[in-house]
């Protein structure tokens, strides 16, 4: 039960930063280019490799720290921290092959089915 309470907690702030950040830089940057998003990225991708060292090798997070700060708020702020986690530990595995297809398939099909949604809601 801990470990349910942990990650909703974790994705409950996760999602305020991720609006409070992005919501700040949009309004100091303004609109014309999703600044907030990038900056949102960014920053998740620097706390989920920060978070990854102190977990898997200098084991400083337990299993209930990592639900509550690596699944839960970093999965909440932004999912394309994990996305480049995974892709990470591929490079790390010597798997560049599947990092590599990670990147373009998340990108591309990413990119291709939104496109889809967009013309299947558009015809409806």
């Amino acid at each position: 039960m801990a470990k349910w309470l942990g990650l909703a907690a974790g994705g409950i702030l996760g999602t305020f930063a991720r609006y409070f950040l992005s919501g700040t830089v949009h309004r100091i940057f303004g609109v014309t280019f999703p600044f907030g998003t990038l900056v949102v990225n960014l920053v998740g991708c620097f706390a989920i490799g920060f978070l990854a060292v102190l977990a898997e090798e200098k084991f400083l997070l337990g299993p209930t720290a990592r639900i509550f700060l690596m699944i839960g708020f970093c999965g909440a702020f932004t999912t394309f921290s994990t996305f480049i986690l995974e892709t990470s530990n591929l490079v790390k595995d010597s798997e560049s092959l599947y990092a590599f297809m990670n990147i373009a398939l998340s990108v591309g099909l990413g990119f291709l089915v939104f496109r889809l949604g967009v013309m299947l809601a558009r015809w409806i």
